[in-house]
């Protein structure tokens, strides 16, 4: 079956270099032995004919009229098999079809007996002929498979059975799947790795991987080097020298699970370690040629033949969509199935692979904690932030977005490096044909359209993500000074502080404020970050946004932390008694400076109290402080120096908020404010709505 100048051991069959003839002498040798000492007649004649005419005729059998003699057709079939016997020497295999068994048995370390029975199952995938003939021999166990298999190829029956039992060299590699369950036709016991496989084999001369392309291929090149995931680098400083060391040492079991949000870049830090590693990278394909999704059952036969294949090579292996095996799909059993339902023999996968397998996933809830400790290294990736995700800005897109576009994409949730470049190659693609100062206002709505599909809602507006231009603490209206408890935040690097107080008073502003005096990034979280409905998901949020935050030495402001932080005692349900326990036990472990803000002091727990080092009260503005914001704003709407009836009348609105005064300056964009007197109005006009507008109330 293979080329001498390849194999050192003899083949199982010579190979017909240039005339159809030797490989029609296989062909009809093989059907003749089916149907004489195989007994397969027994299903293709009959008294009244022949099962399949055409077959019939090739075969040089008499026509099945009325004059149709049984006897004498099975007499005269019996006399072609003894011709064709006498003839067997001149039998041999395609080129083709030998030269690519010769190069997957080098690779895979096949037996003569798994080339015979490779070369038997394309044969009968690709040659209508032997297909008519098994679909005569029916019922077929699998001890009746190994007579059949060794009277066809004559080769001795333990040599078959040897190639054919589950943990055969050719099965294990998945290669060849044998049907074991149950009788069935010949034609169905066996099984090649894709609907494509057979044909490549039979008549396509080229590399094992080029011919497998549809179920396992070279991945793309690396976009991104590991300088790029600076924001992982202390699971990189681990992983990379361990791959690094198995590859080397051809370590077995060798399995990275790498998790996260669809984008954050899983894939391109594959493609990166294995640049870095010096080592090919293989991906088991989720859809054929043809675009037809292969089921996780068929990728994991994809994932052992290439184990086989690259047993003697430098390589790793890419499992993306790993959710196929782990949650359900890929059993042949049922439509629907899972990794559980044959845990034994997924374990074993997982402990003997020979090439490291990186699997991905969108969603670690697919993965059954049995299966998780059976990798040697769980990854979450994370999307980008802070520092990060301005320097992907920067590199993707800075020369096509303005500073508050910049501004907005920085705060932006959910935003992963997949998403800012696809929107970039976008707006590359047609800049020729946009006015300049379009270019930043498309690529943020591409983006944010991609945002909204994917239930992270819209971008933020510029006033909020960016600190607004006025913002001065002596305008807050604080218990504490602020600026003093700011300067003793900047010399220890540390705190964890409570900020409370009605809606608008300045609260995150603070937050904002401080990290520019600490010169570190902010992270602004709100409950939508971080709740889920799904069990536990809400826990492993938030240790996420914490773990996060400290990787980046960056400023964490929760606001609504009232919703993480209700008093337990009050809890109705074990979610929210677990996701408080969280909470306090991440504040507890925080070494950064973390900023909490509520607008709802009662009713949090006691414990949680504790645990802030401060808790500022913030209020309505004070008099003065009403008045010098009114100045600021009135400025800078370009309105005429007031009276002193003005700021007696602005005193006298005990409800006022920073929030008020920027809420009226957005208004002053589509409804013009030409006057002191309708500027004093508009905020009136804000406080009116508020529920202790009537009293004073605040620090006055």
């Amino acid at each position: 079956m293979t080329i001498k100048m390849r194999m050192k051991k003899k083949p199982a069959f010579p190979a017909s270099e240039g005339s159809d003839k030797s490989y029609e002498a296989l062909i009809r040798l093989w059907i003749l032995r089916l149907f004489v000492p195989l007994g397969g007649s027994r299903g293709f004649i009959s008294s009244f004919g022949y099962a399949n005419d055409h077959l019939a005729h090739y075969l040089g059998l008499p026509p099945a009229n009325e004059q149709f003699d049984m006897k004498a057709t099975m007499t005269e079939l019996r006399k072609k098999h003894a011709q064709a016997e006498r003839r067997r020497n001149s039998a041999a295999l395609p080129a083709i079809l030998a030269r690519n068994i010769a190069r997957y048995s080098e690779l895979m370390g096949w037996s003569k007996a798994d080339e015979a029975v490779t070369a038997f199952t394309v044969l009968m995938d690709t040659d209508p002929r032997l297909e008519t003939a098994c679909s005569s021999i029916e019922n077929v166990t699998t001890a009746k498979l190994i007579d059949v298999l060794s009277g066809v190829l004559d080769i001795d029956r333990d040599d078959i059975r040897n190639s054919v039992m589950p943990k055969s060299g050719l099965c294990e590699s998945g290669f060849i799947k044998v049907d074991m369950r149950a009788a069935r036709a010949l034609v169905t016991k066996l099984d090649m790795l894709s609907d494509e496989t057979s044909d490549r084999l039979r008549y396509v001369d080229g590399d094992p991987f080029v011919l497998l392309r549809d179920v396992i291929a070279p991945a793309a090149p690396a976009e991104l080097g590991l300088d790029d995931f600076a924001h992982i680098k202390s699971t990189l400083d681990v992983l990379q020298p361990y791959l690094a060391r198995s590859i080397d040492g051809k370590a077995r079991g060798v399995n990275v699970f790498i998790h996260g949000a669809p984008g954050t870049g899983k894939t391109q830090l594959a493609l990166a370690l294995a640049r870095e590693l010096g080592c090919d990278l293989f991906e088991i394909s989720s859809q054929n040629e043809s675009g037809d999704g292969i089921n996780g059952y068929g990728r994991l036969r994809a994932l052992r033949s290439g184990q086989s294949m690259l047993r003697q090579r430098r390589a790793l292996i890419l499992f993306d969509e790993a959710e196929d095996v782990f949650d359900g799909g890929w059993t042949h059993l049922r439509e629907k199935g899972s990794a559980r339902s044959q845990k034994a023999w997924m374990n074993r996968l997982l402990e003997t692979n020979t090439a490291p397998v990186i699997w991905l996933s969108n969603n670690v809830e697919c993965m059954d904690p049995a299966f998780l400790r059976r990798f040697d290294i769980v990854l979450e990736m994370p999307l980008l932030c802070g520092r990060q995700r301005e320097r992907l800005l920067d590199e993707a897109c800075g020369d096509l977005i303005d500073a508050t576009t910049r501004n907005r994409l920085v705060e932006a949730r959910g935003l992963a490096p997949a998403v800012v470049r696809r929107a970039a190659r976008v707006v590359r693609t047609i800049q020729d044909v946009l006015p300049a100062n379009r270019t930043s206002a498309v690529l943020e709505q591409l983006i944010e359209s991609t945002l909204e599909a994917q239930g992270h809602g819209g971008l933020t507006t510029g006033e909020t993500a960016a600190l607004p231009a006025s913002y001065d603490p002596r305008h807050i209206a604080a218990d504490v000074d602020l600026a003093q408890v700011s300067a003793g935040i900047v010399q220890a690097k540390t705190g964890r502080i409570c900020l409370y107080g009605p809606p608008g008073t300045g609260k995150t502003a603070f937050g904002r404020w401080l990290a520019t005096q600490l010169d570190v990034p902010l992270h602004a979280k709100r409950v939508s970050d971080i709740v889920s409905p799904y069990v536990g998901q809400t826990e492993r949020n938030l240790a996420r946004v914490f773990r996060e935050a400290e990787a980046d030495g960056a400023v964490l402001l929760l606001d609504e932390v009232d919703s993480f932080l209700q008093d337990r005692t009050r809890a109705q349900r074990s979610w929210e008694v677990t996701a408080v326990n969280e909470m306090l036990t991440q504040m507890e472990a925080y070494a950064g400076v973390f900023i909490a803000s509520t607008n709802l002091m009662d009713g949090l727990d006691q414990a949680a109290l504790r645990r802030f080092d401060l808790k500022v009260k913030f209020g309505y503005l004070r008099p003065a402080q009403a008045w010098n914001l009114f100045e600021v704003h009135r400025e800078s709407l370009g309105l005429p120096a007031p009276d002193t009836s003005a700021r007696t009348a602005v005193e006298r609105i005990v409800t006022l908020t920073p929030g008020d005064f920027a809420a009226v300056t957005r208004q002053h964009r589509f409804r013009p404010i030409g006057s002191v007197p309708e500027l004093i109005a508009a905020l009136e006009a804000e406080c009116s709505l508020k529920k202790d507008s009537r009293k004073a109330v605040g620090f006055i």
